[in-house]
């Protein structure tokens, strides 16, 4: 499998796309106005404890203040899987003997902390005390003793071995120690140099820590472009290629720090077309902002992001197949099952998932699906949970969410509908402004008023409720004259008495 990375700066907007086989399989985007927290290091001070949902409200120094549970203070609240795609460090701890907030943190009480959420919506950001610093082999956890191993190294043999190498180490005490999954089959010389980096980081962290006053950054984590050398190249990788002259030698000293000795080529992309166009992936982009994905087969999904949950629905659409119906539908749900984990990879969807696969009759056929859909969702660096298949054949999951969506960072609300994504039709509003001049009227005689609508509403209005309005003048004695205004809104009514 050819695997490719390639990143793009344009006015002020980086954007990387992880190829294979030329198919667009992961896609990042970050802006230079964009304020990433995700990771970055604060001394704050706790501005107010709120016992009923057991929590601390933390000033950073920025916009919004931090959201810190209890259990965030006293325990790792996304423990370092979730973090930084690794293994449980330690068992949780029984919520019963949680400690409550106000006998862990007082108001004014100066505190180090760490982001392991960022800012969604109208909510903060959420907090921990614990910190987790990531290396490309290793994550420190200062303040923690133990060492551990990747769950995602799964082979009996190479732990042993990693196991052997770490108690070599001769490691610090103060800080506890993890092998990422990109530490599998590394020597002793790799990891030890990850960790006298980590150590130095930390050195520096605690020394900012002391001289620097609430509220204040301590130690911010690397951005977009730094991550994906750290987190994502691998030494089967083709290649990176960069279409920015600054950029690209960035990127080239990156990948000498981060895998020294590989023969990852970077390369420059030059010309009038642009980088992504040249590897027709500009439209496979536009297609992750689109509700409806379209199967090879013919068949179809449909995605609905939602504040509760994302909605994902499955249809045979123009796929009649060949056979039977229960073969139809077994196939069109396996190529959706590889496509639907895909989507949830590039949209980078958090929250709650559910997905609508097409019923079948075949126990066995469901299984193989069920099994199907959680290896897809496998190679997924988010921390995932997924139910067995329901009888209404409906798979639920819950995927992590570090940052907002790919969608809610690229678009905004729209101001028409603010969001709803629909508008009252013009018949609803043309009822409803007649209701309306009705009310106005109500205990008035003889008078003169103008109604200013939308142009359609007018229309309707002048024409399909004409009677209605003649009428209502009879009654109450008025004239009433109907004015279309471009300007307004589909779901305003304005009126305004002339006598």
């Amino acid at each position: 499998m050819k695997k490719e990375v390639l990143i793009s700066l344009e006015a002020n907007e980086k954007r990387v796309a992880i190829l294979e086989d030329g198919k667009l399989e992961e896609f990042f985007i970050e802006r230079a106005d964009t304020n990433r927290m995700f990771g970055n290091i604060y001394k704050g001070k706790v501005k107010s404890i709120v016992p009923g949902i057991q929590a601390a409200f933390v000033d950073l120094g920025t916009k919004k203040d931090g959201f810190l549970y209890v259990a965030d203070a006293v325990e790792s609240p996304l423990d370092i899987d979730s973090a930084f795609d690794e293994v449980d460090f330690r068992q949780r701890r029984d919520r019963s003997r949680i400690p409550r907030i106000e006998n862990v943190l007082k108001e004014g009480q100066e505190i180090t902390v760490q982001v392991v959420k960022e800012p969604i919506r109208d909510k903060g950001p959420r907090l921990t005390t614990h910190i987790a610093l990531p290396a490309r082999y290793l994550v420190s956890i200062p303040g923690e003793s133990k060492s551990g191993i990747s769950r995602r190294i799964d082979n009996p043999e190479e732990r042993e071995r990693i196991r052997t190498i770490l108690a070599e180490l001769n490691l610090p005490t103060e800080c506890g120690f993890i092998v990422r999954t990109a530490g599998e089959g590394k020597s002793k010389s790799d990891l030890i140099r990850d960790a006298k980096y980590l150590n130095k980081t930390w050195k520096t962290i605690k020394a900012d820590t002391a001289r620097k006053k609430a509220c204040a950054l301590i130690h911010q984590e690397l951005d977009l472009v730094e991550r994906i050398v750290r987190d994502y190249l691998t030494e089967d990788m083709a290649r990176v290629v960069v279409d920015q002259k600054d950029l690209f030698y960035r990127v080239k000293r990156f990948v000498r720090i981060y895998l020294p000795g590989t023969q990852i080529r970077v390369e420059r992309h030059e010309g009038e077309e642009g980088l992504f166009d040249r590897y027709r992936i500009e439209r496979e982009i536009e297609k992750t902002f689109q509700k409806k994905v379209f199967l090879r087969s013919g068949g179809h999904i449909v995605i609905e992001q939602t504040e509760g949950l994302v909605a994902i629905d499955v249809n045979t659409g123009k796929f009649t197949g060949q056979s039977n119906l229960e073969e139809t539908v077994y196939r069109t749900n396996l190529e959706a099952a590889q496509e639907v984990a895909r989507q949830i990879r590039l949209r980078d969807m958090g929250g709650i998932v559910i997905i609508d696969f097409i019923d079948m009759s075949k126990a066995d056929h469901r299984w193989h699906l069920y099994q199907l859909f959680r290896d897809a969702v496998k190679r997924d660096r988010a921390k995932t949970n997924i139910l067995p298949m329901s009888e209404l054949g409906l798979i639920e999951m819950t995927r992590q969410r570090i940052r907002p969506s790919l969608e809610s960072a690229v678009y905004g609300t729209c101001p028409y509908c603010e969001g709803k994504g629909i508008v009252k039709s013009v018949t609803t509003m043309a009822i409803q402004a007649f209701k309306e001049v009705k009310k106005t009227l109500n205990h008035s005689k003889d008078r003169v008023l103008n109604v200013y609508v939308h142009p359609q509403v007018a229309e309707r209005l002048l024409n399909q409720e004409q009677k209605s309005i003649r009428d209502l003048e009879k009654t109450t004695q008025s004239r009433i004259v109907v004015l279309a205004d471009p300007s307004l809104h589909r779901e305003d009514v304005n009126i305004t008495f002339v006598k």
